[in-house]
């Protein structure tokens, strides 16, 4: 299994390549599609329309193919798009910046599906205040969004990450490392979360819902093949919206769908309907545009750029947080115009919501 931090670096000489040039590279019309995804909450919709029929039904009435892959390690999911194997996938808004952005893959955010609103946690051993974690080791995934949580949640009582010591800790080794004397401070996600939670000692200190709506969940794709194939962007849409209103029905559909679901991530239904309780799921297309459209994106993504450069991780010879474009719904660049590597649209997300799908 890969680390992030060794990707991170194969990343670098891919990205040291793109700041040559920006512009989307043309992609051919085609029929047949790769669609990466892994185990989160927020993203297990897509496994479930997988198995039920959902995506053959709209990539039918598209006239295309969808193959959708689940992986069990999320950072190989995006190396593995990144390199071209797959034409979308599932990530967050600042691992979609900082892995196929900086390696100079043009990514569009085709659906932003939620955001985490409590299911990213610092969590601490024996101890019930966030200040407890000056001085402690913490065991995270680097440069993910864990380590991001970890500096927001730091910035909030007035230390940085000079006051703790980060300890590199894959998401597969989380729940065994926290069971180990040495392991006194942990920051990860659901399921993870959940699983360390239910250790008596284990404390949750700070969480996602304090930084609502700067974990961003999204099924985003190359924005070459999305050119060339606007029907794969509306395929995707309508797969997404059907299952999550069937994730939200109070049916017996609807629960099934939940059980089966919760299931395939490991966890019982009630396990399941926790993990949605700290997810703001935009089930409905509407919602999901007037988020995307909101002042407040460019603002996250500014304040996800300025940590992704404090961290080197938007390629060698970088100067500044501005040497990737990322371009918001209304055109606005934050950073270089010329290099603009990720995207946020409403385009399909308002097919959807306009009934056009």
């Amino acid at each position: 299994m890969q680390t992030f931090k060794s990707f991170i670096s194969i990343t670098f000489i891919a990205a040291s390549l793109a700041l040559c040039g920006g512009g989307v590279v043309e992609a051919a019309p085609k029929k047949e599609f790769k669609v990466a995804w892994s185990i989160y909450v927020g993203w297990m919709p897509w496994g479930y329309a997988a198995d039920h029929g959902i995506v053959k039904k709209w990539a039918d009435k598209y006239g295309i193919k969808i193959d959708v892959t689940q992986f069990n390690d999320y950072v190989e999911s995006m190396n593995q798009y990144t390199a071209g194997a797959f034409d979308a996938v599932t990530l967050t808004n600042m691992d979609g910046l900082s892995i196929p952005a900086a390696g100079g893959v043009d990514t569009t955010a085709v659906i932003v599906g939620d955001f985490s609103n409590g299911n990213d946690a610092v969590i601490l051993k024996d101890k019930t205040s966030l200040k407890d974690i000056k001085g402690q080791n913490v065991n995270l995934v680097e440069f993910s969004v864990s380590h991001y949580l970890l500096a927001r949640a730091l910035e909030s009582i007035k230390l940085s990450e000079r006051d703790v010591k980060v300890v590199n800790t894959s998401d597969a080794d989380m729940v065994a490392a926290y069971k180990t004397p040495d392991v006194t401070s942990v920051v990860t996600w659901n399921p993870l979360v959940s699983t360390i939670l239910e250790d008596p000692s284990a404390k949750k200190v700070f969480d996602s819902s304090q930084i609502p709506g700067e974990i961003i969940d999204l099924m985003a794709a190359n924005t070459g093949v999305l050119k060339d194939n606007p029907d794969f962007g509306k395929a995707l849409a309508g797969i997404w919206y059907e299952t999550a209103a069937l994730l939200r029905a109070d049916t017996a559909e609807g629960k099934s769908a939940r059980e089966a679901m919760g299931s395939a991530s490991g966890t019982d239904a009630a396990g399941f309907e926790a993990q949605l309780a700290a997810t703001k799921l935009f089930d409905k297309p509407a919602d999901a545009v007037a988020f995307t459209a909101s002042p407040n994106l460019p603002k996250t993504m500014d304040r996800v750029r300025a940590f992704l450069f404090e961290k080197g991780l938007l390629g060698n010879g970088a100067q500044s947080a501005d040497v990737i474009g990322i371009e918001m719904p209304d055109g606005k660049v934050l950073g270089d115009v010329g290099n603009v590597k990720l995207r946020f649209t409403e385009i399909y997300m308002k097919t959807a919501a306009d009934g056009s799908l």
